[in-house]
Formats: C-alpha cells, structure tokens, sequence
C-alpha cells in the first residue's frame, strides 16, 4: 500500500490571491504557498502548492485571470481575495459577486476550494464592515466549501509579525497564517486523498 501511494502523483494546490498569497516583498520560500506547502508535506501528505499570488489584485482582476491560472489538473484551490477590494472602499456586493462567479468556476470544474475570509477594517464603519464580512461565510455556506475566517487573524495588529508597512505580513507573521489556516486546509487535503 505504501509503495502505490508513494508512486501517485502528489495532490496539486493553487494558492490564489493578492500580495499576502504571493509573499509581498519576501523570499520565495517565505510565501504563505511555500510555507504552507512545507507544513502540509511535514504532515504527511504528498501535494505542491503554486503560488498564484498577485500583489494588488482585486476580487475583478482574480476573476479575470481565474481560469488560465489555475491549471487543468489542479485539484484544490485555496481561494485568497478582497482585501485590496475593502482597501480601495469598493461595495461589498461587488466583491460578493466577483468571489461568487470565482467559487461557481472552480467548483464547475470539479476543484475543491478552501475559502480564505477576510475582515473589514474598522475605520469603513459598521455598514460596510457588517456588509463585507459576511460574504465570506454566506459564500463558503452556499458552496459547502470550508472557511478560514480570517486570514489574517493573529498577526492584525501584533507587533514584529508585518514588514515595514505594517500591514503585510513577514516571515514569521506568514508562519502564524499557516499555523492558524491548517487544520482547515489539511482536512480538506486528506478529504482529496482518500477519495
């Protein structure tokens, strides 16, 4: 048995996203991608991760290069946008639509999606905060697909864990972002593999 799963092919992620998917202004084995595909393989589980990260992209520009950037035979994405869109103060129902077009093309194709939440900042005020952070949920419902709830949670606002800008997160920030992302995404990984 061990030696057939040893000859499979390693299970194919894309991560999909903006600046904090690709790794903005870090290394490339520092990328929430890279990292994450370290944990996932000190797990014990054979996958790859592509890093599909672009920095500044929107929920508008992900929906426009979804499909040529995420590869046939790619078998789990881990879907990572709306910051820039809640940075730039563009409606929510904008963003909702976009992500909702993103999920419905990959699950249309047979790849399961991890949904990576985002939060709202505090100073948009309550309509638009309460308005953006539901789309994640209600999405991740509508799909059935697992949700991380925030993406960010633990490095928001905790000292030594960004890069200069304070927003974006350094090494050890993309640490806490795989640590707290895992669980989720290694119960969706092995849902992959033993089907």
């Amino acid at each position: 048995m061990t030696g057939m799963a040893a000859s499979a092919e390693p299970l194919k992620i894309v991560g999909f996203g903006d600046s904090l998917m690709a790794g903005y202004q870090l290394g490339p084995t520092d990328s929430f991608a890279a990292k994450l595909e370290a944990a996932l393989k000190a797990k014990g589980l054979d996958v790859t991760v592509a890093n599909a990260g672009v920095s500044g992209d929107t929920t508008a520009a992900g929906l426009s290069r979804i499909d040529w950037s995420v590869p046939e035979g790619t078998q789990l994405v881990v879907l990572e946008l709306g910051a820039n869109d809640m940075l730039r103060g563009l409606p929510p129902e904008q963003t909702r639509k976009n992500l909702d077009t993103m999920l419905k093309r990959l699950t249309d194709r047979g790849i399961a999606v991890v949904l990576a939440g985002m939060m709202a900042a505090p100073n948009l005020g309550p309509a638009y905060g309460n308005s953006y952070n539901s789309i994640f949920p209600d999405l991740a419902k509508k799909y059935n697909v697992p949700l991380v709830p925030f993406f960010l949670d633990g490095v928001v606002g905790v000292s030594g864990l960004q890069i200069d800008d304070g927003i974006h997160p350094n090494p050890k920030g993309v640490d806490v972002m795989v640590e707290r992302s895992l669980p989720v995404i290694e119960r969706a990984v092995r849902a992959l593999s033993s089907s």
